[in-house]
């Protein structure tokens, strides 16, 4: 995705164009928050008066279906040809990589009744995906619903981490650490000691382990014959 120069004139800029105020809004939505997005916030950004916005978008909900689309395209598309647990980690991964890129996201993903063609396209993949492993239609709705369920809950928690990334973990954690050598909390002490204040740790390798068990319980939902796809 490119990002939008919020930095440059109105003179500067690309003219305007449907797909120059979803980019704009996805650039105000990373940088501010999904509560600083509004027309009149966009129309400042662009350079245009917020009557101008309705030649291209016909309100605000216009405007989140397409930068929800915008989330979408950037998720790398599994493929049925692939293993399809190999293919639904990868899928995984591109999700929570997009969503860390765009956590205004996490909530609104899911949420458009209008979704858009790269939507449609993600979905379409992923189902097609579960159904050529061997899922039946109804253990495809299931496991579909597990594991976005895991990659946005992660996501959300990720997101509201007091640190950010293992580099600033024991500036956040070492102060608590304080607070249990009273002897009151005897498993946080010995987890954060143990566990989280170790060289190396990373709260994101808690993703791969939770993903590779649910995907392994899923392959156990398989048939016999399709047991190999695993």
């Amino acid at each position: 995705m490119t990002a939008v120069d919020l930095s440059a004139s109105p003179d500067e800029r690309a003219p305007l164009s449907r797909e120059r105020v979803f980019r704009c809004a996805v650039a105000i939505a990373d940088e501010s928050g999904i509560g600083a997005l509004t027309m009149r916030s966009l129309a400042r950004e662009l350079g245009v008066k917020p009557m101008s916005l309705y030649y291209y978008v016909a309100n605000k909900g216009e405007i989140l279906d397409g930068i929800v689309d915008i989330v979408f395209d950037e998720i790398e598309l599994p493929s049925h040809e692939g293993p399809w647990q190999a293919e639904m980690r990868r899928r995984a991964n591109s999700v929570r990589r997009a969503l860390s890129r765009h956590t205004w996201a996490i909530g609104l993903l899911e949420s458009r009744s209008s979704p858009g063609r790269a939507t449609l396209r993600h979905h379409e993949a992923t189902l097609g995906v579960l159904r050529a492993a061997g899922f039946s239609v109804a253990l495809t709705a299931h496991a579909y619903a597990l594991i976005d369920s895991y990659i946005y809950g992660f996501a959300l928690q990720e997101a509201s981490l007091p640190f950010k990334g293992p580099d600033t973990v024991a500036d956040v954690a070492e102060p608590f650490v304080d607070q249990f050598t009273a002897g009151d909390y005897p498993r946080l002490l010995e987890i954060a000691t143990l566990h989280v204040l170790q060289p190396g740790y990373d709260f994101g390798d808690e993703f791969e382990i939770g993903l590779t068990l649910i995907l392994e319980a899923l392959a156990r939902w398989l048939p016999d014959d399709g047991g190999h796809a695993a």
